[in-house]
């Protein structure tokens, strides 16, 4: 997984205070953003606003969200009833269908992985994943300065 540059909020999550991330570095301030959950757009409905509320009360708390997510997350949230959808339809269908070529793949297999992909980018920035979330308690070190490691 690439590294991506984290919000400074989330880098001073963990890090040693005044201003510094848990390796000691200084960290940057972002744009001046102004930090509240975004509205979700009006067409996200279903198990999509569902996802929606369930996530941004604590990325909220976090504030990692601003008004300018809102399309980001909503594709999260779509994403993640693709996923669900396809899963469904696998279970229901079975993983391989006939046809005149012979025995192929279900094509809910091929929705399901790509919208799995895509979930794992999105939620990468986010700090969604077990691995961003760790990387983001680390302090989400993601510039060179005073990093030998990187």
């Amino acid at each position: 997984m690439s590294k991506a540059a984290q919000p400074a909020n989330l880098k001073l999550l963990h890090g040693r205070g005044e201003g510094r991330d848990s390796g000691g570095r200084k960290v940057q301030n972002g744009p001046g953003f102004k930090r509240e959950p975004p509205n979700p757009p009006i067409w996200l409905e279903g198990e999509a606003l569902d996802l929606w509320r369930r996530i941004t009360p604590e990325l909220t708390r976090l504030e990692l969200l601003k008004p300018e997510d809102a399309e980001v997350l909503a594709t999260y949230c779509e994403l993640w009833v693709d996923f669900v959808e396809a899963t469904a339809t696998l279970k229901r269908e079975g993983y391989y269908i006939e046809a005149r070529q012979g025995t192929l793949k279900h094509p809910a297999v091929g929705i399901k992985h790509q919208a799995a992909r895509e979930l794992r980018a999105i939620a990468a920035h986010f700090g969604l994943t077990p691995s961003t979330e760790q990387a983001l308690a680390r302090g989400g070190a993601d510039d060179d300065e005073g990093n030998p490691f990187d």
